[in-house]
């Protein structure tokens, strides 16, 4: 894999994330929470940053762009749709852009939902995708900016990735998000045997990710809206798959 990633913990349940290409040296940080943790990543990983990947306008995402800006001179990209909201932004991206990184590419994806512009970032090459607030460990994000129909075909595409797509969130919810899946999908196997590994992880103190494509298509509720399980145990049988999703997110709202 040409890309090597180090993740980390920032504010309260952020992960911070650095992306490094072997071949070239080239590093970026992906969405910047909080100041002091990135720069303690980045002494310990010897990497000097060159870009900013900015996820969404949120400022838990966006909080150490400037600073970071400044001590690095580096580039901030960011969704053209949320250009006015993001601090320091340099280049826009949407849906389709190719961001050129080291030995391989970085591929746009416009995910909205959560936000407006939110975007996530793909590397084909290293079988890697950073979602940020639209796509967590056994949930998705909250939707405060675009209805349901709008995050779930957002979700459909992260859904059609390969499956051995290693996947990074912006947020540590799993283990509330497993409970919660729980009652969505009680009779799920790979689910309950999930569920008991991360309540081990995090009584440990340790980090629930990554995970993979493959592994939220078979465990992550807000992927599952065509489960005959899901749909039976909702009432929803004969239901549309964006109207059970819009069920699911609407439950966990109230959770």
């Amino acid at each position: 894999m040409p890309a090597e990633i180090k993740l980390f913990m920032c504010r309260t349940d952020n992960f911070g994330a650095l992306l490094h290409d072997r071949e070239s040296g080239e590093t970026a940080i992906v969405d910047a929470p909080e100041e002091a943790p990135i720069l303690a990543a980045i002494e310990h990983s010897g990497w000097t940053p060159t870009m900013i990947l900015t996820t969404h306008h949120h400022a838990d995402h966006v909080e150490a762009n400037l600073a970071l800006k400044q001590r690095y001179k580096l580039r901030i990209i960011g969704p053209e749709a949320e250009r006015e909201k993001i601090p320091g932004i340099d280049d826009t991206v949407e849906e389709g852009s190719v961001i050129p990184f080291g030995s391989e590419t970085i591929e746009v994806i416009a995910t909205p939902g959560h936000t407006a512009g939110h975007v996530c970032y793909h590397l084909p090459k290293s079988k890697v995708a950073f979602t940020a607030d639209t796509l967590f460990a056994l949930g998705c994000g909250r939707l405060f900016e675009r209805p349901a129909p709008v995050m779930f075909e957002s979700l459909k595409k992260l859904a059609a990735l390969p499956t051995d797509t290693v996947v990074y969130c912006g947020h540590e919810y799993t283990l509330s998000n497993a409970r919660f899946a729980l009652t969505i999908d009680p009779d799920n196997a790979a689910l309950l045997a999930r569920a008991e590994k991360i309540e081990a992880l995090r009584a440990d103190g340790k980090p629930t990710l990554p995970t993979t494509i493959g592994e939220e298509l078979a465990t992550n509720p807000f992927l599952r809206w065509a489960d005959a399980g899901i749909r039976k145990h909702l009432g929803m049988e004969k239901a549309s798959d964006a109207d059970v999703f819009a069920e699911i997110r609407k439950r966990k709202d109230n959770f």
